[in-house]
């Protein structure tokens, strides 16, 4: 008899680590790693260990202290040790000395849904190292000679969950744009064919090294990449301007917040909802539904995250300029999130960096459903104009559709006229820009009541002679 094994390749593991300097709490530095795990079970990795040591600032070639890198190279089967860094920095202070801290406190070395014993942390064999932050080549040289694993940090991380995730032509353009920007400085020279190249055909002539052609190749593939993006970002603008005339509402909000949620109930259209972090990364435009007048567009754009690169900003400029062009901006949050404050200011900030601070917004405190009764009066108090909703409960996406077409009414007039039956064909016009209200009929024409914009209404005026 053959015995049978399992084939199931096993799953990549990863020890998180973070440097929490002066200035930043136990609490924020505790919700920026829980982020960074949520970060790394998207890209698919199991998270094993978290470590986190206090430091004035972080060691320049290291980050971490020489016993904390010890430690850090424990999870990973490495030595610890880079050739000239064996001994502490001079300027060292007693907060910057390897601190541990208890099993099931924020600093916990061990995983605590792990069920790992701390003392049998050389079991852990993590296959990955990722730092709560951005790292510099030589850190990155040092640490993965350290540890003896692949090191990433939070940019990287995120760079990788958009590279999976991204599913259209400029998706998928606008990410290895910021992947190219985000690797170029990270460049390292070979020591496995040789540094130095011959010279031939496209190379900058003898001795020029691989290092430099690696470099420029990447800016010649970014340069190319870039006229390809222009050439989408025309299209889009042209399709842009043809919606001028529509009113237009914008989702916009933190990463997982629910946007791609509140799109699918109020446009009725089929978006891809994932519980995931970046699950959408293109914009899409749909129509509110039911049609109502005015008719109103819905966009939903790609979620924000603190320490977004500016790389990854910049490279999707063209899906943020749908909330630029939006008539009135939806901050969406996850009021269940006992960090939504700061994830909001996370969003405020990028809006107003793409300079739409002024755009009309609305706060909408989606997922109200995972709160307890007394958790929702402190937030009603505090936020006493939110709008607050569950997207699973069909009355508060009713709600939140009347408030959006409410404040799109607030500019509009009601009105009554009489149309003689000589300029009947005004009527078909009319009801194409107002909202019909009531119409009955006399010998000298159509009454009717409507609704409309002063511009509406200029144009019958001037129609009706």
């Amino acid at each position: 008899m053959i015995e049978q094994t399992n084939n199931t390749p096993r799953k990549k593991t990863a020890v998180l680590f973070s440097v929490q300097t002066h200035g930043v709490s136990n609490e924020e530095n505790h919700s920026s790693l829980l982020e960074l795990r949520r970060l790394v079970k998207t890209m698919g990795l199991e998270v094993v260990a978290t470590l986190t040591q206090r430091r004035s600032k972080p060691e320049a070639g290291t980050l971490l202290g020489a016993g904390k890198l010890k430690e850090l190279a424990g999870y990973t089967g490495g030595t610890g040790i880079v050739e000239g860094f064996s001994r502490k920095s001079e300027d060292e202070t007693c907060d910057d000395k390897d601190e541990d801290y208890p099993v099931g406190s924020l600093y916990s070395s061990v995983d605590e849904s792990s069920g790992d014993d701390p003392m049998a942390k050389n079991s852990v064999q993590a296959d990955v190292v990722i730092y709560d932050g951005e790292i510099s080549t030589k850190q990155l040289i040092n640490l993965e000679k350290a540890t003896g694993v692949e090191v990433l940090d939070r940019t990287g991380v995120i760079l990788e969950i958009f590279n999976r995730h991204a599913k259209s032509r400029e998706a998928l353009i606008q990410v290895e744009i910021a992947k190219l920007s985000y690797s170029a400085p990270r460049l390292r020279v070979s020591h496995i064919r040789g540094d130095r190249q011959g010279g031939g055909i496209g190379s900058k002539g003898i001795g020029e090294t691989s290092h430099e052609l690696n470099k420029r190749h990447i800016r010649d593939r970014i340069s190319e990449l870039k006229s390809r993006l222009e050439g989408i970002r025309y299209e889009q603008n042209r399709r842009r301007s043809r919606r001028k005339e529509n009113f237009q509402v914008s989702l916009v909000g933190y990463t997982n917040a629910g946007k791609s949620s509140l799109m699918r109930k109020l446009t009725g259209s089929d978006v891809l909802v994932e519980d995931k972090l970046f699950a959408t990364l293109d914009t899409r435009v749909k129509s509110l539904y039911p049609e109502a007048f005015p008719p109103v567009l819905v966009s939903d754009t790609v979620g924000f995250i603190k320490k977004l690169p500016h790389d990854l900003v910049a490279s999707f400029q063209s899906t943020l300029d749908e909330a630029l062009a939006a008539s009135l901006l939806l901050f969406t949050v996850d009021a269940s999130d006992p960090v939504f404050r700061s994830q909001l200011a996370v969003t405020q900030s990028v809006i107003e960096e793409i300079g739409g601070e002024k755009i009309p917004n609305r706060l909408i405190l989606n997922k109200i459903d995972k709160l307890t009764t007394g958790e929702l009066e402190e937030l009603h108090c505090e936020f006493p104009d939110g709008i607050f909703i569950s997207a699973h409960n069909p009355e508060d996406i009713a709600t939140l559709r009347k408030k959006i077409l409410q404040f799109f009414e607030s500019n509009m007039i009601e009105t009554t006229m009489v149309i003689p039956y000589s300029k009947g064909h005004l009527i078909g016009q009319l009801k194409n820009k107002a909202s019909m209200i009531n119409e009955s009929y006399d010998e000298t024409g159509t009454e009717v009541t409507f609704k409309t914009f002063p511009e509406t209404l200029t144009w019958l005026q001037k129609e009706m002679g």
